[in-house]
């Protein structure tokens, strides 16, 4: 129950920076929370783990039917499929105009089509994961920055009040 409230207390730290409308101690808040919880993930390995072999075997077919070797192949395959049917048989399976191929041609556009959509319907739901997790780690690293430069600025009042303050016990060391 208490981690559902942190997460949902982390969504409108969140919100509220987005709309620039946080608190310094609900920004520090979030900044603590964003800073020691690590946010990059391999979206990769992520993805590769929850495939099933139905997309496994989408990715493997886009692969192939991508590739100039695919492409060369089943050019080859089309000519010698010409070839035999026009000058080698002489009474061909599939004369002129080649029919049976034609009819081959087409299931194989038509099954492969959706194949490779599948995997690109993929592809993009991991390119969405990834654009979420660079936004998270770019937030943080925004944060980390602000964080730092606030640091940064004390430390040179800091160093000023004490460098006025060692003028000053010159300034009446030289005096006295």
């Amino acid at each position: 129950m208490e981690n559902k409230s942190n997460v949902i207390n982390k969504k409108e730290l969140v919100k509220k920076l987005l709309k620039q409308e946080i608190s310094a101690e609900d920004e520090s808040e979030l900044i603590e929370m964003l800073i020691d919880r690590p946010i990059t993930i391999d979206v990769d390995k992520q993805e590769d783990s929850t495939l099933t072999t139905g997309e496994k075997l989408a990715d493997k077919l886009s692969e192939i039917a991508g590739s100039w070797g695919f492409i060369i192949g089943f050019s080859a395959f089309i000519i010698i499929w010409i070839i035999i049917n026009t000058a080698i048989l002489n009474k061909a399976s599939d004369p002129y105009p080649f029919v049976l191929l034609n009819l081959v041609l087409s299931c194989l556009a038509s099954l492969q089509a959706p194949i490779i959509m599948m995997s690109q319907n993929r592809q993009a739901k991991k390119d969405s994961i990834r654009n979420q997790n660079d936004y998270q780690i770019d937030l943080k690293s925004e944060l980390i920055l602000e964080r730092i430069h606030e640091e940064i600025q004390e430390s040179l009042k800091n160093e000023r009040q004490i460098i006025k303050l060692l003028k000053q016990l010159l300034d009446d060391d030289g005096e006295g």
